[in-house]
């Protein structure tokens, strides 16, 4: 494993990086909303003979924040990503997501079919959709909180207390959110509060999104990926996905199979063994 920066017109972006044997596939792997790309270092001891890049998206563990007049979307996290690959010289690979990393690499499998192998996706299957009659509420909230006072970053006396705070947070084990909280947080001194610890991660990631899909335009957008698709759900539902809805988005998809697991939200980081074992053979196909 190996520290990567890549130097890309959204900044630089880091992450981590496992070198695979020659001709191995080549996956980009893309984490979950405020998670980092550690992430996915319980999997991928499991997913031998690939080579792996697991990004902080922007915004997020390492990786550069967005410029203030940048927003947090899902377009422009995918335009991000596909600005990552090319800094790799990837020009085809495999994408690997989980949660809102999920809804990234879906978009860009629809967006690039030409440049996606094979696409495999953890707890979601497109971006968050949202009726069209929630429009303007919407759109008036993220406007609203755009133009609020940007509050203080919290800080910690040491790690074990933004660890304690993750876990206060829910729905995921503590050895899965130490990892996390490794590489999500950074040391910070100066005068205008006492010498600590702070989420590395870009406060505004935590506000209202301007404008989400409708459940049409996802089910389209699904409709529209081309290559072979793995989709990994964990049981029970997440409550912002419920069953009936991630099964009719399935049913969109033109070539999948299905795996559903017992287990929680960050399964793949709580249960790596029974998630590699879905995962293997999609992702390095004989």
């Amino acid at each position: 494993m190996r520290e990567i920066a890549l130097d890309t017109a959204f900044g630089r972006l880091s992450g981590l990086r496992w070198p695979g044997p020659a001709g191995a596939p080549r996956v980009l792997a893309l984490h979950g909303w405020l998670d980092n790309a550690a992430s996915f270092i319980p999997l991928q001891a499991r997913l031998p003979g690939i080579e792996l890049a697991a990004l902080d998206l922007p915004g997020h563990g390492a990786s550069a924040h967005l410029p203030p007049a940048a927003e947090y979307t899902v377009p422009n996290a995918a335009r991000a990503v596909f600005a990552a690959a090319d800094a790799l010289g990837w020009d085809r690979f495999v994408l690997l997501g989980h949660s809102l990393g999920g809804a990234i690499a879906s978009l860009m499998a629809a967006a690039m079919p030409a440049r996606v192998e094979r696409l495999a996706v953890i707890e979601t299957l497109g971006a968050l959709g949202e009726d069209e009659a929630d429009s303007a509420r919407r759109l008036q909230e993220a406007f609203a909180a755009g133009a609020a006072p940007r509050r203080p970053l919290r800080r910690f006396r040491d790690p074990a207390l933004a660890l304690k705070a993750r876990l206060a947070a829910g729905g995921i084990e503590e050895a899965a959110a130490r990892l996390l909280v490794e590489r999500g947080i950074a040391p910070v001194r100066g005068a205008d509060g006492p010498p600590g610890y702070a989420w590395r991660s870009d406060p505004r990631l935590t506000r209202p999104t301007a404008v989400r899909m409708s459940e049409g335009q996802v089910h389209a957008m699904l409709a529209a990926i081309e290559c072979p698709v793995r989709v990994v759900y964990a049981n029970p539902p997440q409550p912002y996905f419920p069953e009936a809805q991630r099964q009719a988005r399935y049913a969109c998809l033109r070539d999948a199979s299905l795996v559903t697991l017992e287990g929680g939200h960050h399964l793949h980081m709580e249960q790596p063994e029974a998630v590699a074992a879905a995962l293997q053979a999609f992702l390095r196909p004989a």
